[in-house]
Formats: structure tokens, C-alpha cells, sequence
């Protein structure tokens, strides 16, 4: 029983040391001047069994200023196939994004099905001052039949310019 009293005390307390210490790293809010960040895409899924067909996919880019103060400039938005060759640049000038405002980019139909599994985009994006990171993923969406196809890829921070 005493054994069992103390296994107790030590979950509790672990539990609690737990709790307080990750409390501040989820509240931080991170401020950055810039940053580069990839992400993924896909121009096809396989769907099946029985039968295994290739599915055509379009993909919308979208980029939240989440940022209530200060506007950010999209500098650039390019694409990448599956051996990493660059396919296409979106941007002829840079964009601004006022406080909390949003862009999309359609992205042009897939010309090859070698883009599918590893396509992706690299975005760059600057602030005067240090802002709230934005948002940027990329939605997903396609159908075969009957049958739809919807998820989304979140952008992973590549290089960061904190000052």
C-alpha cells in the first residue's frame, strides 16, 4: 500500500511539472522580421483498391497575414517538381498583404504526372518590423466520379529573419 501511496504522489507531481512548464511555450506568441518556408503540394493521388487509378488533384495556396498591425510582403512563390526542378514562379512583383488580409494562388494544372508525390513551393515573405507569423498552406482538392478528394499541407519554416 505504501508503494502504491507513493507511485501516486510521483504521477501527480510529474503530471504537474508537466503542466506548468509547458504552460508559457504554449502562450509565447513568436514575432519574426521573415521567414522562407516550403510547402508541400500534390498534383495526383492513387486511389483504390480494387482498382488502382491515378487521381488528378488542384491545389490553392493560401497566405493569411495573421498579424493585426503590420502588413508583410510576399516577395516569392515558386514551385518545385518531384526531382526538385523549379516549374513555375508566381509572382512578377511582390505582393503586400495588409493586417489580417489573405491571398490565394491557383496553381496552374499539372502538365506531367512526375510533379505528383514531391511537388512543393517555397515562399518568402519580409515585415518592416517583427510581426505575428502568417499562416500559409496549401488546400487540396480533386474528385474521380462520385468520389472527392479535400486536405490541406501546412508550410514548414526553412530560414527565419527574427531581426
Amino acid at each position: 500500500m505504501q508503494v502504491m501511496k507513493r507511485l501516486f504522489w510521483f504521477t501527480g507531481l510529474m503530471a504537474l511539472g508537466l503542466f506548468f512548464s509547458s504552460g508559457p511555450a504554449l502562450a509565447a506568441v513568436k514575432l519574426v522580421k521573415g521567414q522562407t518556408v516550403y510547402i508541400p503540394s500534390y498534383s495526383n493521388v492513387i486511389s483504390g483498391p480494387p482498382i488502382y487509378m491515378t487521381v488528378p488533384l488542384r491545389a490553392n495556396l493560401v497566405i493569411h497575414n495573421t498579424d493585426p498591425s503590420q502588413a508583410i510582403t510576399v516577395a516569392r512563390i515558386d514551385e518545385y517538381d518531384t526531382e526538385g526542378k523549379k516549374v513555375s514562379s508566381y509572382l512578377t512583383a511582390p505582393v503586400v498583404l495588409n493586417p489580417m488580409g489573405a491571398m490565394r494562388v491557383v496553381v496552374k494544372e499539372s502538365k506531367k504526372e512526375a510533379e505528383g508525390l514531391g511537388a512543393n513551393f517555397i515562399i518568402q515573405w519580409q515585415a518592416e518590423k517583427k510581426v505575428t507569423e502568417p499562416i500559409i498552406e496549401c488546400l487540396i482538392i480533386g474528385s474521380l466520379g462520385a468520389q472527392g478528394f479535400s486536405f490541406a499541407t501546412q508550410g514548414r519554416v526553412t530560414q527565419e529573419q527574427t531581426e
